[in-house]
C-alpha cells in the first residue's frame, strides 16, 4: 500500500518538476524511504520553500538580466544536485532532499551530501522537521572538527584600505574574521579569517587585469590564520585595517559558518568589477538573517567600500568599529613627534651609520632617546617585513636596538595614532554625476558627465587614500550653444575614460615611494585643420611627490608619456613625452585647490607641442555634494585658448 501511495503522489508531482535526475540516482541509498521522501517534497512544495529567500541565498540564485527566471552564480558543477539545478530552484531543492539518503561514507576525498551541504540540511530540517528514523542523520566528523577548531563566538568584517600597487586590491579588500570564544582584543590575531579571491599566482598586472575582467580565474573561498592577512596588509602593503564587529547571535553566526563550509569546495568565475571579493562576502554574510538582502543592489559593480557601507546601513548589524593602523602609519606618527635632529639620528641608527652608543644619542634625555630608538626599531622591522634587508645582519641590529632601549628608564614612547574622523563607510559615494556649464574659446557649453567609480584626487579624502585616484568608466557629454564655430549647436561625446589611476605617495627620508599615473580612453584633440576628432589615448607618467608636515599640501613632479591613435592624425598616430608638475592645497577641510602645468611634445606621427596651465577648485557643500570651478589656458596645434567650467557634483 505504501508503494502504491508513493507512485500516485509521485505522478502528481512529476508534471511540475522532476525531483532528481538519473545522475542523482547514483547518490541515493538503496534503503531510501521513498514514501517519506515524497512526503517531504510535497510539504516543501506546499510551503513554497524553493521560493523562499533563505533557499535562494543558500544556492546563490539571482534574477536573469533579460527574463523573469533565475540562475545560480556558483560555477562549480558539484555544487548542484539536480542536472538543471543551476536554473531550477525547485528541482535543486528536491534533488537535495533526495541526496540526503545517500550512503556515501565520509573519507579524506569525499563527503556525504548531508555533510557537504550542511547549511542546506540544517535549514531544510528546520522547515520540514526531519524524522531521524525515516531519514537517518549522518555524523559529519570533518565539518565538526573544522567547526570546533574555529570555536566561534562571533564574526567581524575586516576592511583593508586601498593599495594601488596591487591591481586586485586597488579598491581595498574585505574579509570575515571568525572570533573565537577564548580570545580577546589582544589575541584576535590568533583567529581565523574567511576570504574570497581569484585563485591565481599571476604576478603580471596586465595579464591579471585582462583575465580578471573577463572571468578568466576561479574565485574561491578560503580559511586562513588572521595574522597572515594582517602581516600582508599592515606590514607588507602599508594598509590600515578597519574591523567592523558584527552584532550576530550564535545561531546567525553558525548559519554563516555552515554556508562557508559548503562554499569551501566550490568556485565562482571571478570578475573584477562585480563577482569579486566584496560581492561574494556579502553573499556569504546575508545568510545570517532571512531578511538580509546585501547583494541585489550590486548588479553592475561591487566596490569594497560600498560593501562595507551596505553592512553598516543594516539595522543592528554592527556593534563596534576598531581601527588598526599599518606599520608605516605608526612610523609616520612617530616621526611627527621627532625634531629634525632626532629624525636623522633615528634613520642613521636604523642603517648602522651610527651605533647605539653614539654620543648624539646619549646626550638626549631618556624619554627622547627612547623615542628615537623605538622609531628605529619600528623602521628596521618594517624594512625586514617588506624584504628590504639593506643592512648587514638586520636581525642583529634589531637586537642591539632592543637591548639599548631596555637600558633606558623611560616609559614606552609609542604615540597614540588618532582614529581618522571619517571611516571607510562614511566617505562620499563612489559613483558621481556632474552637471556644469562653461566657455571655451569664447563658445558657451553645457556639460553632463558621469563616473561609475570611485575617487579622484580632487574629491574629499575622508574614507579614501590620500593622493590616490581610481576612476573607471567616466563619460562626459557636452552641448555647444549656437554660434559661429563649427561646434555650434552640437552635442557630442567630449571624453570617455574607461580607466584613470593616479598614485601620489609622498616621499621623505624614510619612505622612498614612487608616484605614477596611467589612463586610457578617448578625448577630443585639435588638429591643424581645426577639426576635433575623438582620439584614443594612452597616457602615463612616473615621478615623485612630497608633502608638508600637516598634510595640507601635496606637491608632485612627473615625467609623462603619451600616445594617440586616430585616422585623422598624420600617419594615424602621435607619440610624445613631457612632464607635469602641480600641487594640491587644502585651504580648509572643505576647500581644495589644484594647480598644475603640463607640457607634451609629440615627436612622432602627428607632431605638436601641447601645454596646459590650470587651476581646479572644489568646495564641499556636504558629504555627497560639491561645487567645482576649473580654469585652464591651453595650447594645441599652435593655437592658444582659454576654458572654464563651473559644476555641481553629486555622489551616490
Amino acid at each position: 500500500m505504501r508503494l502504491i501511495w508513493f507512485i500516485i503522489t509521485a505522478a502528481l508531482l512529476l508534471p511540475q518538476a522532476s525531483a532528481f535526475g538519473a545522475a542523482d540516482e547514483q547518490l541515493l541509498s538503496r534503503h531510501r524511504d521513498d514514501a517519506y521522501l515524497a512526503e517531504l517534497i510535497a510539504k516543501a512544495r506546499q510551503l513554497r520553500l524553493a521560493d523562499r529567500p533563505e533557499w535562494r541565498k543558500l544556492v546563490h540564485y539571482v534574477p536573469d538580466l533579460l527574463s523573469s527566471n533565475v540562475h545560480g552564480m556558483v560555477d562549480s558543477p558539484q555544487f548542484y544536485n539536480a542536472t538543471d539545478g543551476k536554473t531550477n530552484p525547485q528541482s535543486e531543492l528536491e534533488a537535495t532532499l533526495a541526496s540526503f539518503y545517500s550512503d556515501i561514507e565520509e573519507s579524506g576525498t569525499q563527503q556525504n551530501p548531508q555533510c557537504l551541504f550542511v547549511a542546506r540540511y540544517a535549514w531544510l530540517d528546520e522547515q520540514l522537521a526531519f524524522d531521524p528514523q525515516r531519514l537517518p542523520r549522518q555524523v559529519c566528523k570533518r565539518y565538526q572538527q573544522w567547526y570546533d577548531g574555529l570555536n566561534p563566538s562571533g564574526l567581524t568584517l575586516i576592511f583593508a584600505s586601498a593599495y594601488l600597487n596591487n591591481p586586485s586590491s586597488m579598491y581595498g579588500h574585505p574579509l570575515v574574521r571568525v572570533d573565537a570564544k577564548d580570545q580577546n582584543e589582544q589575541t584576535r590575531l590568533l583567529a581565523y579569517a574567511i576570504t574570497f579571491a581569484a585563485n591565481t599566482d599571476e604576478t603580471n598586472g596586465i595579464a591579471f587585469a585582462v583575465k580578471g575582467l573577463s572571468g578568466g580565474y576561479p574565485g574561491v573561498y578560503s580559511v586562513m590564520p588572521y595574522y597572515v592577512k594582517v602581516r600582508e596588509y599592515r606590514d607588507f602593503e602599508n594598509r590600515d585595517i578597519w574591523e567592523y564587529q558584527l552584532n550576530l547571535d550564535s545561531e546567525e553566526t553558525d548559519r554563516v559558518l555552515r554556508h562557508a563550509w559548503e562554499l569551501g569546495s566550490t568556485y565562482f568565475e571571478y570578475y573584477f568589477f562585480d563577482e569579486n571579493c566584496a560581492y561574494h562576502l556579502l553573499g556569504l554574510l546575508q545568510v545570517a538573517r532571512p531578511d538580509l538582502d546585501l547583494t541585489s543592489q550590486f548588479r553592475w559593480w561591487a566596490i569594497p567600500t560600498d560593501s562595507v557601507r551596505e553592512i553598516t546601513k543594516q539595522k543592528d548589524m554592527v556593534k563596534k568599529v576598531v581601527y588598526r593602523p599599518a606599520s608605516a602609519t605608526v612610523i609616520h606618527h612617530r616621526l611627527r613627534g621627532l625634531n629634525d635632529q632626532e629624525r636623522r639620528l633615528a634613520k642613521d641608527l636604523s642603517t648602522k651609520r651610527v651605533a647605539v652608543y653614539d654620543p648624539a644619542l646619549s646626550e638626549l634625555t631618556a624619554n627622547r632617546a627612547a623615542a628615537v630608538i623605538e622609531t628605529s626599531q619600528d623602521y628596521v622591522s618594517y624594512r625586514r617585513a617588506i624584504g628590504k634587508n639593506d643592512v648587514a645582519d638586520p636581525g642583529g641590529l634589531a637586537r642591539e636596538l632592543l637591548t639599548a632601549r631596555g637600558r633606558l628608564e623611560a616609559v614606552a614612547q609609542k604615540p597614540e595614532v588618532p582614529i581618522p574622523e571619517v571611516h571607510p563607510d562614511q566617505g562620499h559615494g563612489s559613483s558621481r554625476i556632474t552637471i556644469g556649464a562653461g566657455r571655451r574659446s569664447g563658445q558657451s557649453f553645457q556639460e553632463l558627465s558621469a563616473r561609475a567609480t570611485y575617487h579622484e584626487i580632487m574629491d574629499a579624502d575622508g574614507g579614501y587614500a590620500r593622493g590616490a585616484q581610481i576612476e573607471f568608466f567616466s563619460l562626459a557629454l557636452r552641448h555647444y550653444d549656437a554660434g559661429t564655430t563649427r561646434d555650434s549647436g552640437t552635442t557630442r561625446v567630449e571624453k570617455f575614460t574607461p580607466i584613470s589611476i593616479i598614485s601620489l605617495t609622498p616621499r621623505d627620508d624614510f619612505f622612498q615611494s614612487m608616484s605614477w599615473k596611467f589612463s586610457a580612453g578617448w578625448q577630443r584633440v585639435r588638429t591643424p585643420n581645426g577639426n576635433e576628432p575623438l582620439v584614443f589615448s594612452l597616457d602615463g607618467g612616473a615621478g615623485r611627490a612630497w608633502s608638508n608636515g600637516d598634510d595640507s599640501a601635496l606637491w608632485y613632479a612627473l615625467f609623462d608619456g603619451s600616445s594617440r591613435h586616430n585616422s585623422a592624425l598624420a600617419s594615424g598616430y602621435a607619440l610624445g613625452a613631457g612632464a607635469s608638475v602641480g600641487g594640491l592645497l587644502d585651504l580648509s577641510p572643505r576647500w581644495r585647490m589644484h594647480g598644475y602645468v603640463r607640457s607634451l611634445r609629440y615627436f612622432l606621427g602627428q607632431r605638436d607641442t601641447t601645454r596646459t596651465l590650470g587651476l581646479e577648485q572644489r568646495f564641499a557643500l556636504g558629504k555627497d555634494i560639491a561645487l567645482r570651478v576649473d580654469f585652464a589656458r591651453n595650447r594645441e596645434s599652435e593655437r592658444s585658448y582659454n576654458s572654464g567650467t563651473a559644476s555641481m557634483l553629486y555622489y551616490f
